[in-house]
């Protein structure tokens, strides 16, 4: 990424792998608008955004199937943290199911946030990472643990009647209660992840499946699908728009 846009990021510790993907931050130093695509990635983000009037909104952005142009404008600085869907059961106790594609504000001085908080991003990762400890769940439904284990063990290439199998969990109920939780079916969700864990390859150059795309055809249908471009397109990232892509390649 160029100069006028930084960021950072950082896995969980240990113990909260299985709700927190990363804590992160991005900052547009510039005095122009950053104009960038969200792809779909599985991951719900809670965002802690600082506008130009110094002020923080708390936005929780529900699970996406399609890529989203955004406009990051000037001088906008946010942190986040971007959830597993467990983590949106177990940490912050809620349903997202009516938020698929959207977002919400969230109420002020969420989770004991300051303004001292959003200081620099160690900051924010240190109260962060106190606040999702404090609310590990002692334990959760050992069928949902199972699921999601296998489902990101396997990049959503499983299908939900071996998952089903797998887990001793009537396929018909887990798909009851993805749609009710999140807004999407299993199925739905395990396609995005296969996506996901097509990008590290798109990013080194690989414009062919890797995973189990029927064919060629497919595999360029199904990344055209989530990301709005073509593999080769989306290869180029033109201007650094696919920020997840950008992320990839520098690693």
């Amino acid at each position: 990424m160029n100069n006028d846009f930084y960021y950072q990021f950082t896995l969980p510790e240990k113990s909260a792998a299985d709700f927190v993907e990363n804590i992160g931050m991005f900052h547009n130093q510039s005095d122009q608008p950053k104009e960038v695509v969200i792809m779909p990635d599985g991951r719900i983000d809670l965002f802690f955004m600082q506008s130009e009037s110094d002020s923080f909104d708390t936005i929780l952005i529900g699970l996406e199937t399609i890529p989203e142009q955004r406009s990051i404008p000037p001088h906008t600085l946010a942190f986040k943290i971007s959830f597993t869907p467990l983590g949106i059961e177990y940490i912050l106790k809620t349903e997202i199911g009516d938020l698929l594609n959207s977002s919400k504000r969230m109420p002020d001085n969420f989770w004991d946030f300051k303004k001292e908080d959003f200081k620099d991003f160690e900051t924010f990762k240190e109260k962060a990472s106190l606040k999702i400890k404090e609310l590990l769940p002692i334990q959760i439904d050992e069928r949902k643990r199972r699921l999601f284990e296998l489902v990101y063990a396997s990049n959503g290439e499983m299908t939900v009647n071996e998952l089903s199998q797998k887990t001793d969990w009537n396929g018909r109920q887990i798909n009851r209660y993805f749609n009710k939780q999140f807004g999407l079916s299993l199925s739905s969700f395990c396609k995005i992840l296969r996506f996901k864990a097509s990008l590290p390859h798109i990013a080194k150059g690989k414009l062919f499946p890797e995973l189990n795309f029927t064919d060629q055809n497919h595999f360029i249908k199904e990344i055209k699908k989530f990301s709005g471009v073509v593999p080769k397109e989306l290869l180029k990232n033109k201007g650094d728009r696919f920020i997840l892509l950008s992320v990839l390649k520098e690693q």
